[in-house]
Protein backbone atom coordinates (compact mmCIF):
# COMPACT_ATOMS: atom_id res chain seq x y z
CA UNK A 1 0.00 0.00 0.00
CA UNK A 2 1.17 3.20 -1.08
CA UNK A 3 1.20 5.47 2.72
CA UNK A 4 2.03 8.49 0.74
CA UNK A 5 -0.76 8.56 -0.91
CA UNK A 6 -2.44 9.21 2.40
CA UNK A 7 -0.67 12.04 3.43
CA UNK A 8 -1.68 15.62 2.12
CA UNK A 9 0.08 18.51 1.44
CA UNK A 10 -1.20 21.54 2.89
CA UNK A 11 1.33 24.74 1.99
CA UNK A 12 1.51 27.74 4.04
CA UNK A 13 0.74 25.86 7.70
CA UNK A 14 0.98 26.80 10.19
CA UNK A 15 2.31 29.82 8.62
CA UNK A 16 3.73 31.03 5.20
CA UNK A 17 6.40 29.01 3.19
CA UNK A 18 5.76 25.80 5.37
CA UNK A 19 4.37 22.69 3.64
CA UNK A 20 2.80 20.56 5.76
CA UNK A 21 2.47 16.81 5.94
CA UNK A 22 -1.57 16.29 7.19
CA UNK A 23 -1.83 12.62 8.53
CA UNK A 24 -5.33 12.76 8.88
CA UNK A 25 -6.39 11.19 5.31
CA UNK A 26 -4.14 8.11 6.99
CA UNK A 27 -5.88 8.24 10.30
CA UNK A 28 -9.41 7.81 7.94
CA UNK A 29 -8.69 5.28 6.30
CA UNK A 30 -8.73 1.72 8.74
CA UNK A 31 -6.91 -0.02 5.86
CA UNK A 32 -4.10 2.81 5.46
CA UNK A 33 -4.09 2.95 9.43
CA UNK A 34 -3.56 -0.42 9.50
CA UNK A 35 -0.79 -0.92 6.91
CA UNK A 36 1.30 1.57 8.95
CA UNK A 37 0.70 0.52 12.32
CA UNK A 38 2.10 -3.18 10.83
CA UNK A 39 5.17 -1.82 9.33
CA UNK A 40 6.19 0.43 12.63
CA UNK A 41 5.69 -2.77 14.31
CA UNK A 42 8.06 -4.73 11.89
CA UNK A 43 10.68 -1.87 12.18
CA UNK A 44 10.59 -1.71 15.97
CA UNK A 45 10.01 -5.67 17.27
CA UNK A 46 14.00 -5.99 16.64
CA UNK A 47 14.91 -3.82 18.78
CA UNK A 48 12.60 -5.93 21.54
CA UNK A 49 10.84 -2.64 23.33
CA UNK A 50 9.71 -2.84 26.88
CA UNK A 51 7.86 0.33 26.49
CA UNK A 52 6.72 2.36 23.72
CA UNK A 53 7.20 6.43 24.29
CA UNK A 54 5.16 8.76 22.16
CA UNK A 55 5.58 12.57 22.00
CA UNK A 56 3.27 14.78 22.44
CA UNK A 57 0.69 15.10 20.51
CA UNK A 58 0.50 13.22 17.68
CA UNK A 59 3.22 11.03 18.68
CA UNK A 60 0.40 9.56 20.62
CA UNK A 61 -1.55 8.85 17.64
CA UNK A 62 0.87 6.59 16.38
CA UNK A 63 2.31 5.29 19.65
CA UNK A 64 -0.79 3.91 21.74
CA UNK A 65 -1.85 1.48 18.67
CA UNK A 66 1.63 0.40 17.78
CA UNK A 67 1.96 -0.61 21.81
CA UNK A 68 -0.99 -2.65 21.92
CA UNK A 69 -0.32 -4.14 18.81
CA UNK A 70 3.06 -5.41 19.96
CA UNK A 71 1.73 -6.01 23.27
CA UNK A 72 4.52 -3.29 25.05
CA UNK A 73 3.55 -0.59 27.72
CA UNK A 74 2.81 3.14 26.17
CA UNK A 75 4.50 6.12 27.89
CA UNK A 76 3.63 10.39 27.21
CA UNK A 77 6.46 12.66 26.57
CA UNK A 78 4.96 15.89 26.95
CA UNK A 79 5.43 19.85 27.04
CA UNK A 80 6.20 20.93 31.04
CA UNK A 81 3.04 21.24 33.54
CA UNK A 82 0.77 18.40 31.17
CA UNK A 83 1.33 15.27 32.98
CA UNK A 84 0.19 14.93 36.82
CA UNK A 85 2.51 14.32 39.68
CA UNK A 86 6.05 14.73 39.93
CA UNK A 87 8.35 14.80 36.66
CA UNK A 88 11.50 14.54 35.24
CA UNK A 89 12.01 17.42 32.85
CA UNK A 90 14.62 18.14 30.03
CA UNK A 91 14.91 21.63 28.72
CA UNK A 92 16.59 21.98 25.15
CA UNK A 93 17.57 24.53 22.47
CA UNK A 94 15.00 25.86 19.59
CA UNK A 95 15.82 27.62 16.65
CA UNK A 96 14.93 30.80 18.64
CA UNK A 97 14.92 29.96 22.69
CA UNK A 98 13.68 26.77 25.05
CA UNK A 99 10.94 24.11 25.76
CA UNK A 100 11.10 21.40 28.06
CA UNK A 101 9.40 18.19 27.70
CA UNK A 102 8.70 15.73 30.44
CA UNK A 103 7.76 12.99 31.59
CA UNK A 104 6.18 11.23 34.63
CA UNK A 105 8.28 10.56 37.98
CA UNK A 106 8.09 6.72 37.61
CA UNK A 107 6.81 6.23 34.39
CA UNK A 108 10.40 4.66 33.35
CA UNK A 109 12.41 1.91 35.60
CA UNK A 110 16.24 1.97 34.83
CA UNK A 111 17.24 -0.78 32.25
CA UNK A 112 13.85 -0.28 30.39
CA UNK A 113 14.20 -1.23 26.86
CA UNK A 114 12.44 1.94 25.05
CA UNK A 115 11.85 2.80 21.39
CA UNK A 116 10.81 6.43 21.23
CA UNK A 117 7.65 7.28 17.98
CA UNK A 118 6.68 10.35 17.22
CA UNK A 119 4.49 11.20 13.93
CA UNK A 120 7.51 13.26 12.07
CA UNK A 121 11.33 13.55 12.38
CA UNK A 122 11.81 17.34 10.56
CA UNK A 123 15.53 18.66 12.12
CA UNK A 124 15.56 16.03 15.03
CA UNK A 125 15.61 18.59 18.20
CA UNK A 126 12.33 17.07 19.78
CA UNK A 127 13.16 13.76 19.35
CA UNK A 128 16.61 14.20 20.17
CA UNK A 129 15.48 15.67 22.93
CA UNK A 130 12.61 13.24 24.24
CA UNK A 131 15.65 10.54 23.85
CA UNK A 132 18.29 12.22 26.05
CA UNK A 133 15.29 12.84 29.02
CA UNK A 134 14.91 8.96 28.66
CA UNK A 135 18.33 8.19 28.49
CA UNK A 136 18.72 10.39 32.00
CA UNK A 137 16.04 8.36 33.94
CA UNK A 138 17.46 5.20 33.17
CA UNK A 139 15.73 3.54 30.21
CA UNK A 140 17.68 1.70 27.11
CA UNK A 141 16.85 3.78 23.87
CA UNK A 142 17.08 1.27 21.53
CA UNK A 143 15.82 3.46 18.50
CA UNK A 144 13.48 5.88 17.45
CA UNK A 145 10.96 5.91 14.41
CA UNK A 146 8.47 8.06 12.98
CA UNK A 147 5.42 7.59 9.94
CA UNK A 148 6.92 10.49 8.10
CA UNK A 149 10.73 11.81 7.79
CA UNK A 150 11.51 15.34 5.78
CA UNK A 151 15.26 14.02 4.62
CA UNK A 152 15.80 17.63 3.21
CA UNK A 153 16.27 18.71 7.38
CA UNK A 154 18.50 15.75 8.06
CA UNK A 155 16.84 15.32 11.60
CA UNK A 156 18.36 11.82 11.79
CA UNK A 157 21.39 12.96 12.03
CA UNK A 158 20.68 14.41 15.43
CA UNK A 159 19.32 10.75 16.57
CA UNK A 160 21.71 8.82 18.68
CA UNK A 161 20.52 5.84 18.45
CA UNK A 162 19.05 3.81 14.90
CA UNK A 163 15.86 5.23 12.98
CA UNK A 164 13.22 4.21 10.65
CA UNK A 165 10.34 6.09 8.71
CA UNK A 166 7.61 4.71 6.74
CA UNK A 167 7.56 7.34 4.33
CA UNK A 168 10.35 10.03 3.37
CA UNK A 169 9.88 13.36 1.62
Amino acid sequence: MDLKSYIHDVPDFPKPGILFRDISPLLASSAAWKSAVDRLAEAVAPHKPDLLAGIESRGFLVTAPLALTMGCGFMMVRKRGKLPGKTIPHTYALEYGEDTIEIQNEAVRPGMRVVVLDDVLATGGTLNAAISLLQKAGADVRAAACIIELTFLEGRKRLPVPFDSLVQY
